[in-house]
């Protein structure tokens, strides 16, 4: 018997306006992440 599961018509399922333009945010810092260590990697000099 399952009775501890979340079903997916439920509210956490739902993605909303905030939750997308958090994730969007996550997604672009991650992105200027990685393009700065590229950057860093590449312009490295010894």
């Amino acid at each position: 018997m399952k009775s501890s599961g979340v079903s997916p018509e439920g509210p956490k399922r739902r993605l909303t306006t905030r939750a997308l333009s958090g994730a969007m945010r996550q997604y672009r810092a991650r992105l200027y992440i990685i393009r700065r260590c590229v950057v860093m990697l590449l312009c490295w000099h010894d």
